[in-house]
Parts: structure tokens; sequence; C-alpha cells
């Protein structure tokens, strides 16, 4: 059954969280571009969280990845 993503942003932070799950002390962690964190399930490799900071000023510059 595919995970529903879900989106958090925190605005003091400026950083946008996209989440197939809940974080877990278990995942692994790989910033896969500046400022975008991955974080990974340790049996799969798979993605299921992503961090993305400085959100805003990516949009506002359209610099987005």
């Amino acid at each position: 059954m595919d995970s529903k993503l879900t989106f958090e942003y925190d605005r003091i932070g400026d950083i946008l969280y996209i989440n197939k799950c809940t974080p877990y002390p278990e995942q692994e962690s790989t910033e896969i571009e500046y400022g975008v964190v991955a974080r990974l399930n340790p049996k799969t490799n798979e993605v299921e969280n992503l961090e993305v900071t400085f959100f805003s000023k990516r949009l506002l510059e359209k610099n987005w990845f």
C-alpha cells in the first residue's frame, strides 16, 4: 500500500518537511543537495523524508533545487 505524503512548514526555521512516515532515529541522513536532506530507510535505502531548508528563499529566487 502506498503511503500518503504529508507536508509541514516551519516558518521560524524556514524548512519544508515532506514525509512519507514519521522520522525515526534509525534513519540514515544524507544531504542530496545544499540545504536538502534526505532521510533514508536503513534496510531498503528508500527516501522516506525530505527536509528543504531556506524554502521561502528558494521559492522567491526560483532556485528550487
